[in-house]
């Protein structure tokens, strides 16, 4: 099936139209739209952590309770992300981003109306499962638009629009919970109706987007991939006639069960990228989301007023989108690798520092460097990630790979949690660098180069 660009790497026929077409407004257009989406996904991960102060006050938490907030949006998510990311690679990529938005929205504004917090953890355990495979269909479906050498430049772009979406849900928890009600509703109920309406918002939006060619391809659909190709490079202004289209012999359609994609994603080749992303993200997971959903409540554990500490904890998020801006260059110009492994080590020297901190402007600066760093890490892994599988396994490769972060951060709020409160912060902190220290060496022994080669080159 795989066909030459015109230089020494291999692509397929509608991924050979795709990689020789300029970037242009379609590209950012579709960026913007991807980026959007990511921006719930985010928002509802850090909003756990901002709700768990908050939710403290009103139901009366304790130490348990309070990780159980944190535990339950991804618990979904780890469901999400096992059943989403497989149904992508079976049904594709453009249906499951609609059934994911839907899924969040309904449960979201649901969960707004809780009587209680049995129902609050219920609603928000099913609104996670809409979110389980957000980021994986993002990774995917970028990785299989974009031509080779921008593709984690853009995708990193779509991710600095996404975090904006985690200093939005502190600056809003912080506001909305100085308001005792509005329209008659509690503050912090608003937060999840802000989630749910912008949701449906998108929703409404992403029914313009096209399937993935190479999706096409990989189902055998080879007429059908080719001519959405050839349509999005219409639209581009370069377009290209049925005679350019580069040749190659028909694809099987590869119908295999959930089993058979995992037993090749554990074979040959692919095995160590597979073992190397199951043991990265279990470790990431303490790396990336132990700061946000936790730093509200180390600065509780400080002597901060709830109201304080999300303040604070708002300023040191805005390091996200930062740093997430910060990595659009540098995604391109470093192998991916070695970013993730760099960002890594930063991660847990300034967590430290932010851990052992007592004065407020320490806090707040360490804080904002730890997230810069954070995002470029992120970013980094979210592009890397969907690099180092093939299309017809690339979703649910990754999807159950990145299922582990979800399942190892709804232990993680009842282990670190209740360490917080009687070890403390330097602790807990200082047990995640290590942990940090594990994965680099993961995956720099383990993970395999990827920057600026096509899809089907990495392959």
């Amino acid at each position: 099936m795989a066909v030459s660009t015109g230089a020494t790497e291999p692509t397929s026929p509608a991924g050979a139209i795709l990689e020789r077409l300029p970037l242009a407004g379609w590209h950012r257009r579709l960026v913007v739209l991807v980026g959007i989406g990511s921006f719930f996904d985010l928002y509802e991960v850090f909003l756990g952590g901002v709700l768990a102060p908050i939710l403290a006050k009103e139901f009366s938490l304790g130490s348990a309770g309070k990780a159980a907030v944190v535990a339950s949006g991804f618990l979904g998510m780890f469901v999400g992300a096992n059943v989403l990311s497989v149904l992508a690679d079976r049904i594709g990529r453009r249906r499951v981003f609609l059934l994911n938005l839907l899924t969040y929205s309904l449960f979201s504004l649901a969960a707004a109306f809780s009587p209680d917090i049995g129902w609050f953890l219920v609603l928000r355990f099913l609104a996670g499962i809409g979110l389980g495979a957000e980021l994986v269909l993002v990774d995917t479906y970028l990785a299989e638009f974009l031509p080779a050498h921008a593709r984690g430049r853009y995708t990193a772009w779509a991710y600095t629009v996404g975090f904006l979406g985690v200093p939005v849900a502190a600056l809003l928890g912080g506001k909305l919970v100085a308001s005792a009600q509005i329209l008659g509703i509690d503050g912090w109920r608003w937060l999840l109706i802000a989630g749910g309406l912008g949701a449906v918002f998108v929703l409404v939006l992403r029914r313009v987007l096209p399937e993935s060619p190479r999706w096409l391809e990989s189902q055998g659909r080879d007429d059908e991939a080719v001519e959405v190709a050839r349509t999005i490079a219409a639209k581009v202004g370069r377009p290209v006639s049925p005679e350019e289209v580069p040749r190659a012999g028909p694809a099987e359609p590869e119908k295999r069960s959930t089993v058979d994609v995992l037993r090749t994603a554990l074979t040959g080749t692919y095995r160590q990228r597979m073992i190397m992303l199951l043991i990265f993200q279990v470790l990431q997971t303490i790396a990336y989301y132990g700061f946000g959903t936790l730093a509200p409540l180390v600065l509780v554990s400080k002597g901060f007023e709830v109201t304080e500490s999300l303040g604070y904890a708002a300023l040191t998020f805005f390091g996200y989108p930062i740093g997430s801006l910060i990595s659009v260059p540098l995604v391109e110009r470093f192998e991916r690798k070695w970013l993730i492994v760099g960002s890594a080590i930063a991660i847990a020297v300034l967590g430290i520092v932010f851990a052992a901190a007592s004065a407020v402007w320490l806090i707040v600066l360490a804080g904002f460097l730890l997230t810069s760093a954070s995002n470029i890490f992120s970013n980094a892994f979210h592009i890397y990630q969907a690099e180092i599988f093939p299309t017809s396994i690339r979703s649910t490769a990754s999807g159950v790979a990145y299922s582990l972060s979800r399942a190892t951060s709804v232990v993680m709020p009842f282990v670190a949690v209740p360490l917080l409160a009687t070890a403390g912060p330097v602790a807990v902190f200082g047990g995640a660098a290590f942990m940090i220290l594990l994965l680099c060496l993961d995956v720099g022994i383990l993970g395999p180069r990827s920057t600026g080669l096509t899809l089907e080159a990495v392959d």
